[in-house]
């Protein structure tokens, strides 16, 4: 750790802190760089080799915190309407004793020339599932909400690994200096877990994501600072390369603080944020009929943005679907049948109108589009405290949802029993899905290592096999 020089020193002359609090007030982009933290870097367009052709150059995940059910959107299990109220059996399942197996109350339909069946209140995303493929055999290893999220964003159950944002940026660079490499939209601070899901970790802190609240997507409001109200940029460069030279000199005697080295990238890009960041970040440049597609709900407008800033180069997009009064909207222990429809409402108009806007601009065939949570919902039913029932955590088997970057549209991949509760066939756990993502960004997660503590470090450890059948 460094410490700051006093305010002045002995011999009268301006110390660094000293400059910079004479500086700031024309200085905007000293606040603008505070939004990246500590440990963050808009990291420079410097793109990186891939280890052989990618299918897709950037990722858009739409996480829907809490664990949607995968019985209730993309595998329907007619067969839990013969065994409605029956006990699960196993270990496992000892905890639902006197709940009994739920059917869902929703009408799967086909959709498409692929002819998938999808629920009732997903009628948008069938609308598009000719350019989807539904891997219904997912499975991670806990099914409790933060050893599972960390693992589906890490690899790993416990904060101590890298998120897979951050993996991407280091092995494949950013496209724009003026834009984040790694952009994380939530609308509420409020989120199980928190920065440890999108955290840089061991990485070089280049690589950590700059995390945006979207509750108000005014561009002032999403970017403090970003406009400079007194300097031209001309004034503003000046000032810049002066305290960088100081940035520069003070980082001399303290080699290999990736802290520092953080702090110091962050202001140079923080200044070509001003660039683009207000054009790129405004979503009120879009039509009138292009925002009314996605919808006017914080997710519906941060897919929007997640559009805008893929298309102006930013390589890794992560929008999180949080609700207004739960931090983890889809996870619904109580009155699942109503809450779930609620739910579905607003993500299902805006993922596909992400799609559907992605496919008319060329950018779904080299953007990849992925939706799902942490886990999915038991379909045996749960009742707490004489509630309406709802549907607890389920880890052994749920359904995520890719489009675009490289993935055979119209396809499903995988299957779970009859009655939604393990997957059999083909199974995907949490290590293949990250090991197939990259593979499609053009890297071999087995080659793309960091060096840390005496040893090569991973996203997949020492796990993961690439579903290479549910590629085009």
């Amino acid at each position: 750790m460094w410490t700051e020089p006093r305010a002045r020193s002995q011999t009268g002359s301006l110390s660094r802190r000293e400059m910079l609090r004479r500086m700031c007030a024309g200085f905007g982009m000293v606040g603008l760089a505070g939004l990246l933290g500590p440990q963050s870097l808009l990291a420079a367009a410097t793109t990186r080799a891939p280890h052989f052709k990618p299918r897709a150059k950037r990722v858009i995940f739409l996480f829907m915190n809490g664990g949607p059910s995968h019985v209730d959107t993309f595998d329907p299990k007619p067969k839990l309407r013969e065994v409605e109220g029956e006990q699960p059996s196993g270990e496992l399942y000892k905890k639902s004793k006197g709940t009994g197996f739920m059917p869902s109350p929703l009408k799967f339909t086909k959709h498409g020339r692929s002819g998938i069946e999808v629920s009732e209140t997903l009628l948008n995303i069938g609308g598009v599932i000719d350019d989807c493929c539904i891997i219904r055999s997912m499975k991670t290893d806990v099914p409790n909400h933060e050893p599972a999220l960390l693992q589906m964003h890490t690899g790993n159950v416990q904060p101590i690994r890298p998120a897979i944002g951050s993996w991407l940026l280091y092995g494949l660079g950013s496209e724009n200096e003026n834009l984040p490499g790694y952009v994380v939209l939530r609308p509420s601070p409020k989120i199980v877990v928190g920065p440890a899901l999108w955290s840089n970790s061991f990485l070089p802190a280049e690589f950590q994501a700059t995390s945006v609240i979207t509750a108000n997507t005014k561009v002032e409001e999403l970017i403090a600072n970003v406009r400079n109200p007194k300097l031209t940029p001309e004034r503003q460069r000046e000032q810049l390369d002066l305290v960088q030279a100081l940035n520069r000199r003070h980082a001399a005697g303290r080699e290999h603080d990736s802290e520092l080295e953080g702090q110091i990238k962050s202001l140079e890009t923080a200044f070509h944020m001003q660039k683009q960041a207000i054009q790129t970040f405004d979503i009120t440049r879009e039509p009138e009929h292009v925002r009314a597609k996605y919808g006017d709900t914080p997710f519906a407008r941060s897919c929007l943005l997640a559009r805008r800033l893929v298309e102006d180069g930013v390589r890794f997009v992560t929008v999180y679907y949080v609700g207004s009064s739960n931090n983890q909207p889809w996870d619904t222990h109580s009155d699942h049948n109503e809450g779930h429809r609620k739910l579905c409402v607003d993500s299902d108009k805006a993922t596909a109108a992400l799609i559907t806007d992605l496919k008319e601009r060329g950018l779904l065939d080299d953007t990849l589009v992925i939706w799902g949570g942490e886990f999915g919902r038991t379909p045996y039913a749960e009742n707490r405290e004489k509630q309406k029932v709802g549907r607890d955590h389920h880890h052994t088997a749920f359904s995520m949802l890719l489009a675009g970057g490289g993935v055979k549209g119209g396809t499903v991949y995988g299957a779970s029993d009859d009655l939604g509760m393990n997957a059999v066939e083909n199974p995907v756990h949490v290590h293949d899905f990250h090991a197939t993502i990259l593979h499609l960004l053009g890297l071999d997660h087995e080659r793309l290592t960091y060096r840390y503590a005496g040893r090569d470090f991973r996203l997949t450890d020492v796990h993961g096999r690439v579903v290479k059948e549910i590629m085009a």
